[in-house]
């Protein structure tokens, strides 16, 4: 290369010129050593375009220039570094903002979500309201059909009674008919104002079950040992002991011998016995029942039944019940060793149970209250461990089809005048779930019931003789 400059720099001197032709070595920008050679022009004494083209020229180089920086802080970024190093960071920006999006997403599709509900919650409002209305408007007529004959009321051509309506006397009793056709319109408060909630003034004829009403809660078992139990009053107690005189027994467990005296109902509400007896024997499963003054029970895997006399504090009575099943062999469908069920109505005592010659059928048999001797004993088709419990009410057996179910129903009869059996849909509310004892007391005509740590009571309603 330094060989063709020093040619150059020779063919000019040699042409005869006086000009002179300069040879210059030095570093461009780059660090690089370059080397440079220049002559005058030998017939042009100035560039005419030089002063304005010389600037452009230079723009146009810083322009390109500006470019090739460019270009190569690209291609240096693409290698990891430059400015294209710090990309990674703005694709973190894109996936953030990505996030954000997705999350505004879903807080717009909640929040539709809760407009629906709200929607459907003020539907389900005005559904309510309605029904209310219609129940006010409902209990308005009905208490207008009820007035005196002669008087003017409201409702009265429109809602009257049918044709069997004088027959449930007093008026309260036929206003309670009504309601029990009507599912939305409640009865329980009424039933306190009827001649139902204050037993012993009205008449106790006997007659057929016809309705049973929501149960009312009297107090609960505040431990494991109460989730089944019996409770009871005796309907017709021997001095010193009274109809308001309530006991109750907590059946969990393998030595159950406690039986807590209340002086009244309110009493056992508060949890505190006046009393507590120690049975001599201990008894099994929620069978007992108190009856003229003694504790009617099962002793413990035995197929017998016992009489404790409560003032004497002792067992006066004891006989086998020849075949019965016991200690889980024909029990209710809830189990608990209900092989051996007792039971009081108007007509005295019973003993409800199974045999291997029913082959599961409930068995019924009365009872002296005395001496245990049976008198006289009924063979049933409704089979024992189909049913949840069962009770005696005016020498009718009843059944209750679950004991978990909580829209049950009193699915059986069984009439011990007639020895025929029947089929009934009388509902039955199990409102804790769990109904381990039910029973009759021709006293209060009430039904006394355990469902799951709640002793509770269910008003009754039967058809006159």
């Amino acid at each position: 290369m330094l060989g063709v400059w020093l040619l150059l720099w020779g063919s000019v001197a040699l042409g005869g010129r006086a000009d002179t032709a300069f040879l210059r070595r030095a570093h461009d920008s780059s660090g690089r050593c370059t080397y440079s050679f220049t002559v005058a022009s030998p017939v042009e004494a100035a560039c005419p375009e030089a002063a304005g083209g010389v600037p452009e020229l230079r723009a146009e180089l810083a322009a390109l220039a500006a470019r090739l920086s460019r270009l190569e802080s690209r291609e240096r970024g693409a290698g990891g570094s430059g400015p294209r190093g710090a990309e990674p960071g703005g694709a973190r920006d894109l996936q953030q903002a990505s996030q954000l999006e997705a999350a505004y997403g879903e807080l717009l599709r909640a929040k539709s979500r809760l407009e629906e509900e709200k929607g459907r919650l003020e539907r389900e409002k005005e559904e309510l309201g309605r029904r209310l209305e219609s129940s006010a408007q409902e209990i308005s007529r009905l208490r207008a059909a009820r007035c005196p004959p002669g008087r003017e009321g409201p409702g009265r051509d429109t809602l009257r009674a049918p044709a069997k309506a004088p027959r449930w006397e007093p008026q309260p009793l036929s206003y309670q008919e009504l309601q029990s056709e009507r599912s939305e319109v409640p009865v329980s408060r009424l039933l306190e104002e009827t001649a139902l909630a204050r037993p012993g003034k009205e008449d106790s004829g006997c007659g057929q079950l016809l309705w049973v009403g929501e149960p009312v809660v009297f107090g609960r078992a505040d431990s494991i040992a109460g989730k089944y139990g019996v409770w009871m009053k005796d309907p017709e107690p021997v001095p010193p002991f009274t109809r308001d005189n309530t006991w109750r027994v907590d059946t969990v467990g393998t030595e159950v011998r406690q039986l807590f005296q209340y002086e009244e109902a309110e009493q056992l509400a508060r949890g505190y016995p006046a009393k507590v007896h120690i049975l001599p024997r201990p008894l099994e499963s929620t069978g007992a029942v108190i009856y003229r003054g003694g504790l009617f029970f099962q002793p413990r895997q035995s197929r017998s039944v016992a009489r404790y006399d409560l003032r004497g504090e002792s067992i006066t009575a004891e006989r086998e019940i020849p075949g019965a099943g016991y200690h889980g062999q024909y029990p209710y469908s809830w189990g608990g060793y209900t092989d051996i069920d007792l039971a009081v109505d108007e007509t005295g005592l019973w003993v409800i149970y199974s045999t291997d010659k029913a082959r599961g059928a409930i068995v019924l048999s009365k009872l002296d209250p005395e001496t245990l001797e049976i008198r006289r004993t009924w063979e049933t088709n409704i089979r024992k461990r189909g049913v949840a419990n069962s009770f005696l009410i005016c020498g009718t057996l009843y059944t209750v089809s679950s004991y978990s179910a909580p829209n049950a129903t009193i699915n059986f009869a069984y009439d011990t005048a007639t020895g025929t059996s029947r089929a009934l849909s009388i509902p039955f509310e199990n409102r804790f779930r769990y109904l381990s004892m039910l029973d009759y007391n021709p006293a209060e005509r009430q039904l006394f019931a355990w469902d799951s740590f709640n002793m509770v009571t269910y008003p009754v309603r039967l058809s006159r003789p």
